[in-house]
């Protein structure tokens, strides 16, 4: 995931947390209180959401790192043989 794609993703649902508080009010009566709560619901599990993606992806980079580090042959300092006298 990109930080732009992070950002917008990342805002959109807090916009939405944003939005059910104006809009309860502005609407009023029951239909705004059930826009408010719809609009925060689905912005705090988008949020959540966003969360468990960012960490299963943490996760994903290190197990690729580690991966990468586990390919890498390491250089073994040969032993030195004595020579016959």
């Amino acid at each position: 995931m990109t930080p732009r794609n992070r950002l917008i993703s990342f805002g959109s649902a807090a916009l939405a947390v944003v939005a059910a508080a104006i809009a309860g009010p502005l609407i009023g009566g029951i239909t705004g209180a059930a826009v408010a709560i719809a609009l925060a619901c689905l912005g705090g599990i988008a949020i959540v959401s966003l969360v468990f993606l960012e960490v299963g992806l943490s996760e994903d980079r290190e197990r690729a790192r580690e991966r990468r580090a586990a390919a890498i042959p390491r250089h073994r300092p040969r032993a030195r043989r004595r020579r016959p006298r």
